[in-house]
């Protein structure tokens, strides 16, 4: 009698299917519900490599798939993914890795209920190549990303291509001697802090009346304000452009340019710092480290330098992004990631000359920082792994605190000086929170640091806070949040505006909420509780651009276009 062959067990698919739902919840789960946290970090990457593991492991070894089929299905996904890779937009390579490795995953996974090979070749196929055919303009604040068809013309393309972009004519029919009522990043204190502005409330029936509404070229820069003008940065093709526009109407004024361009896959294009105005001259630094001085008035070039090449320092990895500090007769940045005891660089007002290098090691994006704590006027640096407080004169290291984050993100934010200039609030992501540390001096050039707390109820990633009698605001991810400064225990939270930014009208104890998708808001500055008053929508696009409020008008932008708006 003929022995009939034994037939083969059907395949395992269960253990597949559930590291499949699994790696796509962590995908997708943390950063919807913890933006900017280490539950959203670990959830990533458990997805991206922990999961991709297992499906390599289960598929391998406890499938019951015959072993060529196992061997070519490994074969197949990493083929095709390196295809993918390689034919994508650079644009589109984050978004390759996450979400499209766990959906490469799935699609491998669930095709094999058909039990056909083609079925299997064509799902993969889909789930790799169906990337080269989109482009991304970067992430936004939940790490989410921004799809567009891959031939379809970009934000900074259309721009480029409209009678927005054109060249002022950079001929002053009238001089004006410019004063400062914005100086530069988030005013003149670096703290958002409005005063002498009130506004009505009832935006249902009398909001905010829209003055004028223009393109911008790319760029995550805010505004200084110069007597009757906004000056910002924007990249424009090839060239980086400092760009000078009337308020009243948003026509250009005049424009610098010059070759510098940065891109990176997160952030996207171009300048991250904003310019600072002092006695008639604007100071800007570019995302690759070009530091120049211009006339206020007609934009002409008085001096340049590199900060890079000063400070023998590589362009970080989401762009120099230092904000000048003037103080006395000195500009002063940051190199990130510099040498040793040449991060904080301060050049000479009048010749751009190198005075003095100081030691602020590790790698930020936020800007020095003018305080005076304990009575000392000092330059605070905040980097990846300390705090800093530097002489202004000399750059000489006072006191430093450390706290490290190699665990979590780099820090973004600016410090926030309370108590009466006795302690400092640093602010971090990725689960670290913000911490008050308190900050003395001896007399006798002895300094001291303390930890006063450590609040988990306010982890900023790249939204500065503001303080308002006795309570920090801010966002904790994307949802506002408020805590007490005496403890640290949060208050409220509440409001989801993804990652936005917010500026304190101190007078009627309100915040005016920028939101990601360009929304403006007021929220109510209370300790009691989460309330918000108003809110409409602003600008189109994309917005982490800090907004500035002047005379009652307030002024936004994000990488696509920029308004003015008379609040009520």
């Amino acid at each position: 009698m003929s022995r009939e062959p034994a037939q083969p067990k059907p395949l395992r698919l269960w253990p597949g299917v559930l590291i499949v739902v699994v790696q796509l919840l962590l995908a997708y789960v943390p950063r919807q519900f913890a933006a900017g946290s280490m539950a959203m970090f670990f959830g990533m990457m458990g997805s991206l490599l922990g999961g991709t593991l297992l499906v390599w492991i289960w598929w391998l070894f406890f499938s019951r798939a015959r072993w060529s089929d196992r061997l070519g299905g490994l074969a197949l996904m990493i083929v095709a993914y390196a295809a993918a890779v390689a034919l994508s937009h650079p644009s589109a390579r984050m978004a390759l890795m996450i979400p499209g490795v766990p959906w490469l995953c799935a699609a491998f996974v669930l095709s094999l209920f058909a039990g056909q090979r083609w079925v299997t070749v064509v799902a993969v196929l889909v789930a790799t190549l169906g990337w080269t055919l989109v482009q991304t303009d970067g992430v936004t604040g939940n790490f989410g990303s921004d799809y567009s068809w891959r031939w379809s013309t970009t934000a900074e393309e259309r721009f480029l291509a409209s009678e927005a972009s054109a060249v002022p004519d950079v001929k002053i029919v009238e001089e004006v001697e410019p004063t400062s009522a914005w100086p530069g990043f988030r005013g003149a204190a670096r703290d958002s802090v409005v005063h002498g502005t009130s506004i009505g409330t009832d935006w249902s029936t009398d909001p905010p009346r829209e003055l004028w509404r223009r393109p911008v070229g790319p760029g995550w820069s805010s505004f200084a304000m110069v007597e009757n003008r906004i000056c910002t940065l924007e990249q424009r093709g090839e060239d980086e452009a400092v760009v000078c526009y009337d308020a009243a109407t948003g026509e250009p004024v005049w424009l610098y340019a010059y070759p510098a361009r940065f891109w990176e896959a997160m952030g996207g294009l171009g300048p991250r710092s904003t310019p600072t105005y002092h006695e008639g001259r604007l100071f800007t630094l570019g995302a690759t480290g070009i530091l120049n001085c211009l006339d206020a008035v007609t934009g002409e070039l008085q001096w340049t330098r590199d900060i890079g090449k000063d400070a023998e320092a590589p362009v970080p990895p989401w762009a120099f992004s230092s904000s000048p500090l003037i103080v006395d007769d000195l500009v002063i940045v940051h190199a990130a990631g510099a040498a040793d005891g040449r991060s904080v660089v301060a050049y000479d007002l009048d010749s751009g000359e190198p005075r003095w290098f100081g030691q602020a090691d590790g790698p930020s994006y936020s800007s020095p920082h003018l305080a005076t704590l304990d009575g000392v006027r000092q330059v605070v640096q905040i980097t990846q792994q300390a705090i800093f407080g530097l002489a202004p004169e000399s750059g000489e290291l006072l006191w430093r605190h450390d706290w490290p984050t190699d665990a979590g993100g780099d820090r973004v934010v600016q410090p926030a000086i309370v108590d009466g200039g006795s302690a400092l609030l640093v602010g971090t992501s990725f689960g670290l929170g913000t911490r008050k540390v308190a900050v003395s001096h001896d007399g006798s050039g002895g300094w001291t640091t303390d930890e006063a707390w450590t609040s988990r109820g306010l982890k900023p990633y790249y939204n500065d806070l503001v303080v308002h009698e006795g309570t920090a605001y801010g966002f904790d991810g994307n949802i506002l949040s408020a805590i007490d400064l005496a403890t640290g225990e949060r208050h409220w939270k509440g409001g989801r505006y993804g990652n936005g930014q917010v500026v304190l009208l101190a007078d009627q104890d309100l915040l005016l909420v920028v939101s990601e998708k360009g929304e403006l808001a007021l929220v109510r500055a209370s300790a009691g509780g989460y309330e918000e008053v108003a809110r409409m929508q602003a600008i189109e696009g994309k917005t982490w651009n800090h907004p500035i409020v002047v005379d009652g008008v307030v002024y936004l932008r994000n990488a696509e276009e920029m308004a003015a708006y008379r609040l009520p």
